[in-house]
């Protein structure tokens, strides 16, 4: 799909309770890059983009095969450091999961994980990545505030830069914007655009034709759990 790559996917199948729900898919993601996959609801794309960091593994009964490569490295081996991979690899849910806790400490708990404990290095790395996820201006009054007094977008925004507090290379959204309005959804679309302009990879699902055409360099088409066809998105006029 790319050139330069640093993630690829070679091969890569799920298998559920010995039911098959990916056929062999091969695909290449490259920094600084956008790529939609796309397809109607049960056809496997989210099947495959959880599959990237090895996420289906936590389903039991899951089989994950073919290899995925990480700068070089398949990591689709029994003992993969799966915590290590999803800091490099994030995630971002169809629906916001923000901690039980204040704002500041959605993003806080996850950099404390890691070592950082100094209050001026954490209140640095928060307002970075608040900012990164373009909802800084909106929150930076009420950090000590719930996450869950904020509206849903904010939420999703929220998770994002939870995600990026851990500096991924790649970030992986599934439906990001299906639960949100029009504003919310454009505003995850700046993010996600600004987030590829510092070269992060970003791997999105979406039902939505008209957003994998505004968001993405590249678009994946998945049919009844197969990989059909890859190309750049039809963009209007």
């Amino acid at each position: 799909m790319n050139d330069g790559a640093t993630l690829l996917t070679q091969e890569v199948t799920v298998t559920y309770s010995g039911h098959k729900a990916l056929h062999p898919t091969s695909l290449d993601f490259a920094p600084g890059t956008v790529s939609a996959l796309i397809g109607p609801s049960g056809c496997g794309k989210s099947t495959f983009l959880r599959s990237i960091n090895l996420m289906n593994r936590e389903i039991p009964g899951c089989v994950i095969g073919g290899r995925v490569i990480w700068h070089g490295e398949n990591v689709n081996v029994a003992d993969a450091d799966v915590y290590r991979l999803r800091t490099q690899i994030g995630m971002v849910f169809q629906q916001p999961n923000p901690f039980r806790k204040s704002i500041y400490e959605n993003i806080a708990f996850a950099l404390r994980r890691h070592g950082i404990t100094n209050r001026s290095e954490l209140d640095e790395q928060v307002e970075r990545s608040l900012r990164a996820a373009a909802i800084w201006d909106e929150v930076k009054d009420k950090l000590k505030e719930s996450a869950y007094a904020l509206s849903g977008g904010q939420q999703q925004r929220l998770c994002i830069a939870r995600t990026l507090a851990l500096g991924p290379e790649v970030v992986l959204m599934d439906e990001p914007c299906s639960a949100l309005d029009p504003i919310a959804t454009f505003a995850i679309e700046d993010t996600i655009h600004d987030m590829a302009s510092k070269g992060i990879c970003v791997v999105i699902v979406t039902h939505n034709m008209e957003q994998a055409a505004r968001v993405s360099d590249n678009t994946a088409y998945f049919l009844l759990g197969r990989w059909s066809n890859t190309g750049p998105p039809k963009r209007p006029g």
